[in-house]
């Protein structure tokens, strides 16, 4: 079992930055994929990182490629999301989600979930 606890979200201007903490209790947390989506108010779920266990392999939703960052804290059970040159679209709820050793890109595959954390961001 994992529980997932997402802070760092907040309001901030177009061009600016945020960071992300996805905190996560449970064993084993270095066996388990981490996963950053989000969700803005009439759209659909949207991967938007992801980061294996170990934290060798990372992959990004192509709106984000080059603005941010996701990494790994595994003795900190915490894993993180670097935005910068942020954009209005990227306001949405931002969530964490965790699955067991592989990485994917569909939500449905991910077993364990955060609250969410609201990031706004305005023009």
């Amino acid at each position: 079992q994992v529980q997932l606890v997402e802070s760092g979200g907040g309001l901030v201007q177009a061009g600016g930055s945020l960071r992300l903490s996805c905190a996560a209790s449970g064993r084993s947390f270095n066996s388990y994929t981490v996963a950053w989506f989000r969700q803005a108010p009439g759209k659909e779920r949207e991967f938007v990182a992801a980061i294996t266990g170990s934290g060798t392999n990372t992959v990004y939703a192509d709106p984000v490629k080059g603005r941010f960052t996701i990494s790994r804290d595994n003795a900190k059970n915490t894993v993180y999301l670097q935005m910068n040159s942020l954009k209005p679209g990227d306001t949405a709820v931002y969530s964490c989600a965790a699955r067991y050793l592989w990485l994917e890109v569909k939500g449905d595959l991910y077993a364990y979930w955060g609250q969410g954390t609201q990031v706004t961001v305005s023009s």
